[in-house]
């Protein structure tokens, strides 16, 4: 069994929730194990918070070009909300494909900083060499920067990347569990 979707959503909160809401569905039909879908719906959230808030830059309606002026694929890039003040958008997309579940989500903004360790399964797992440690959690006091190390917390692999000049990717999978009696599980 396969399934995949693709969603395009507004930088707004609102998106955030909706995206959950879709992934938790499909889950819960294909027969997936509500603690792995929990995880994942989790680690979901704060990608699509992540690129919510850091996802895109801020432009003016001046800056936006009018209808006719760029290529039509061109628009995903400056669609904004009616005020004309906040623009981009970001992109969902899920895999169900046999005992894993991929998931990523792309943005139009800055992208993450130069310095980031990324980890993956392997490195979770194995001795890492000084010069690799893992990123450090922020301070208690802070009010953000956790997301990102949450996500790597419940996903089994994780990879953060820069798209020059288009963006950040945040994709993470994870090896499924069934319901017994799934009806969707793969045989």
């Amino acid at each position: 069994m396969s399934i995949w979707w693709s969603l395009h959503l507004r930088r707004e909160a609102a998106s955030v929730p909706l995206a959950r809401r879709f992934l938790l569905g499909t889950m819960e039909s294909a027969g997936v194990d509500p603690d792995i879908s929990f995880d994942l719906s989790l680690a979901l959230s704060e990608a699509c918070a992540n690129a919510v808030e850091h996802g895109g830059e801020r432009r003016s309606a001046d800056d936006l070009l009018a209808p006719g002026d760029c290529d039509p694929w061109d628009a995903w890039d400056s669609w904004s909300e009616q005020s004309g003040t906040t623009s981009g958008q970001y992109w969902v997309t899920a895999y169900l494909d046999g005992e894993m579940c991929r998931i990523e989500v792309a943005d139009s903004g800055p992208g993450f900083p130069a310095r980031r360790v990324l980890r993956t399964a392997e490195q979770s797992h194995a001795h890492q060499p000084p010069a690799r440690q893992p990123q450090q959690l922020p301070p208690l006091s802070a009010e953000d920067g956790r997301g990102l190390c949450l996500i790597e917390q419940l996903a089994d692999h994780v990879h953060f990347a820069n798209r020059p000049g288009r963006g950040a990717v945040v994709s993470f999978d994870k090896v499924l569990k069934w319901r017994e009696g799934a009806l969707l599980m793969v045989s």
